[in-house]
């Protein structure tokens, strides 16, 4: 049986995609129960999810040491070890892939985030990940660094189906669809089928309450605190609003009437970092038609339990939403500060974890060979 509440978030348009990967969650059957049960129609992963899959159990044990016996050196190893579970997944939903006429079904990987500065370099990655998966419901992941939005671009225009991460400045999701825009264009020009391509925005939510709220906190006073947990919704209905209207444009409807997507925003960061607030809060009021959520599985198991989705929370919240960015200006809150602030972050957490998996797999490699 469907879950009741997941299928309510369903209705509305949202497509759940868990965030979370890891091949025992492939190999014991989980994802497929879950896309069953729980709605789930997509996989996202990053480096942080692949580090704590790889020290996890020994479900990656044989596969090492049969690289550390072919002579793989680290960096060799991990793109084996992350694209064999990458092509795995996307096997599994294969069938959501076709029936959804390749909306969903989708997986998704990410370059290494270590390139997210370096525009050609991140490019050739994509390029290899997506031949190196070879399955056309894979989605590469570049991050919208300023670098990355020509990569993007570059990526589209091959026919490659990408999910931009690292969003938090609605300027720079304006500048991400134009990237993606340009990319079709691109295709279309080069001969490529538009509809053989699919995209998402990452918007990312929850971190921007995080930064917002520690500032908040600093002012101390009752205003500012009648702000807290606001900004990050408030950030992405604002995104979605932007989404309406570069894609009602006639630039759009011409690419559209040659058979393009939409590229959907997608709500990342989805899980609650403050205890005290409800533990579906993110996914709640950001329910709208034409959007992802992608949750990891504390979120999608809070949702499954005792969310209540109620329909449209975003198109008619504009005004609200405007009001609350305003009113942190008026406090001396730099949302252009908190936006930069967050991607440099963003970017250093990848890159550490990332750090962390090659440590993890350099250690195991090394404990192979002894």
């Amino acid at each position: 049986m469907t879950n009741a509440h997941t299928q309510a978030l369903s209705d509305i348009g949202v497509s759940i995609w868990l965030d979370d990967l890891s091949r025992t969650l492939v190999s014991s059957g989980e994802l497929k129960a879950l896309t069953e049960e729980k709605n789930v129609v997509g996989v996202t992963s990053n480096p942080t999810i692949f580090a704590g899959a790889l020290s996890d159990g020994s479900a990656y044990d044989e596969q090492v040491r049969t690289l550390a016996a072919d002579g793989a050196d680290v960096d060799e190893a991990v793109f084996v070890i992350t694209t064999d579970d990458v092509r795995n997944a996307c096997d599994v939903l294969r069938p959501v892939y076709d029936a959804t006429d390749g909306q969903d079904g989708r997986v998704s990987i990410e370059v290494d985030p270590r390139l997210a500065r370096n525009t050609q370099a991140t490019i050739d990655s994509a390029r290899k990940l997506w031949d190196t998966v070879n399955r056309p419901n894979v989605m590469i992941k570049i991050p919208a660094t300023a670098e990355g939005l020509p990569a993007i671009t570059a990526a589209i225009a091959a026919g490659i189906s990408v999910n931009v991460t690292l969003i938090f400045a609605l300027e720079r999701y304006r500048e991400v669809m134009d990237a993606y825009l340009s990319g079709l264009e691109q295709a279309q020009q080069a001969g490529v089928d538009l509809s053989t391509i699919r995209s998402v925005a990452s918007f990312f939510v929850s971190r921007v309450d995080t930064e917002v709220d520690k500032r908040l906190e600093k002012i101390g006073t009752e205003e500012a605190a009648a702000l807290n947990a606001k900004a990050g919704i408030a950030n992405a209905r604002l995104a979605y609003q932007a989404f309406t209207e570069v894609f009602t444009t006639p630039r759009w409807e011409n690419l559209a009437a040659a058979g393009a997507h939409l590229q959907r925003p997608l709500w990342a960061s989805t899980s609650v970092k403050d205890p005290a607030l409800p533990d579906t809060l993110y996914v709640v009021q950001l329910a709208v038609a034409d959007t992802v959520n992608t949750m990891p599985p504390k979120t999608l198991d809070a949702l499954a339990d005792h969310g209540e989705p109620d329909g449209d929370r975003v198109t008619g919240e504009y005004a609200d939403a405007t009001a609350v960015m305003d009113k942190l200006d008026q406090l001396g809150i730099s949302y252009e500060d908190v936006v930069k602030v967050l991607e440099d972050e963003g970017i250093e957490k990848f890159e550490a974890s990332w750090n962390d998996l090659l440590e993890s797999v350099s250690g195991e490699l090394s404990k192979a060979r002894a």
